[in-house]
């Protein structure tokens, strides 16, 4: 019987493999022939590609009850941050990619999405709703430096007075503040960052190439200076390995001036449970088996259950001390609950901006 040849990570990136989707007829195996033994895997740096998608909507609708929006915008399909976590990395499947390594180097933008938008906000009957960016993958990923698509719908957010709210792990937000800081003002912008742990080489090898733990905190500072309502997501919370910085990060965020706090339990639905179990094993091989026992525990016997309600925060003993930790956290260092206390941006100033040819207001 051949041996599989186990994968081997790679300099930079997340997943550990480019295992193959949930909806491929063919899943691929390295194993050794004894031909080739001790060189397991290619050692050719993986390139990011970029592949432009030109589609008739960008705005995305939900009905779950977990989340407090109902529609969305993704510039960015794929995300280079390469956080190996990632609950987005199944949606890769359904372009044909691996949720693995593929997921985080072979990348869909939007370079249309600005006026896409546009065109949606001035359908008749349009009724404006908070539309929230980066709910699957970053808006500020590295690639947006150059593609400046996550600007230019911002852009159209501020001619159009709509609000809005970021989701991301990156402090090029801060690029944008000269539209943030009037939209905040307005009560139409609020900002979420994402911090999974404050240790810097834990971070370099969960999510390889988001920015450093400090430099989202230092996001937050300025975030907050500026006048946005900014939160703070500890997400995910994985089990015996992040778990003792919940209240580290919380008080970190509060002296950053963060406004609000939210928890997510780690989360590994479809492909991600084993991208992460391969991640385990190449990272922390000594705290797989108690890190999965503790999720088991929280998802009745399962590494994750997709119930409403509990799939953020799962259930049972671990589950609620997790969550008693968190509140007390919280009220501890004076931040408010985001699932408890959800802002409520306004809509009511949204007016689509007049463009050539529209006839004129007798008013």
């Amino acid at each position: 019987m051949v041996d599989l040849i186990p994968p081997v990570a790679k300099k930079g990136r997340g997943a550990v493999s480019n295992r193959s989707g949930r909806f491929e007829a063919q899943s691929r195996h390295a194993i050794d022939d004894g031909w080739q033994w001790g060189v397991p895997n290619d050692p050719t740096p993986l390139r990011t590609t970029v592949t432009p998608e030109y589609p008739k909507t960008v705005i995305a609708k939900n009905s779950s009850p977990d989340i407090p929006f109902d529609r969305s915008l993704n510039p960015y399909k794929g995300c280079e941050h390469g956080c190996v976590y990632c609950y987005a990395r199944p949606s890769h499947a359904y372009l044909g990619f691996s949720p693995g390594l593929d997921f985080e180097s072979q990348l869909v933008s939007k370079p249309a999405a600005a006026a896409i938008l546009e065109g949606q906000l001035r359908q008749p009957g349009y009724q404006c709703q908070l539309i929230q960016l980066g709910a699957n993958t970053d808006p500020y990923q590295p690639i947006e430096r150059k593609q400046l698509i996550t600007r230019q719908v911002l852009q159209v957010f501020e001619r159009f007075n709509h609000p809005f709210g970021i989701i991301t792990k990156s402090d090029l937000v801060l690029r944008d503040l000269d539209i943030l800081a009037p939209m905040a003002a307005k009560n139409m912008a609020s900002v979420a960052v994402s911090i999974t742990t404050l240790d810097r080489d834990l971070a370099r090898r969960l999510e390889p190439r988001a920015p450093t733990p400090m430099k989202r905190l230092e996001a937050v500072r300025k975030l907050s200076e500026a006048g946005i309502p900014t939160t703070v997501m500890i997400a995910p919370v994985i089990p015996a390995l992040t778990d003792h910085e919940l209240e580290r990060i919380i008080e970190a965020a509060a002296l950053a001036g963060a406004s609000s706090a939210v928890y997510i339990l780690l989360r590994l639905p479809l492909e991600i449970e084993g991208l992460f179990e391969e991640w385990l094993e190449t990272h922390a091989p000594l705290k797989r088996d108690h890190v999965l026992s503790l999720l088991r525990q929280s998802h009745g016997g399962r590494t994750y259950r997709a119930t409403w309600q509990q799939r953020m925060t799962g259930s049972g003993p671990y589950a609620e001390m997790i969550g008693r930790r968190y509140r007390l956290a919280i009220k501890k260092f004076g931040l408010q609950d985001k699932r408890a206390a959800e802002r409520q941006l306004d809509c009511s100033l949204f007016q689509p901006p007049p463009q050539t040819g529209d006839q004129l207001s007798l008013l």
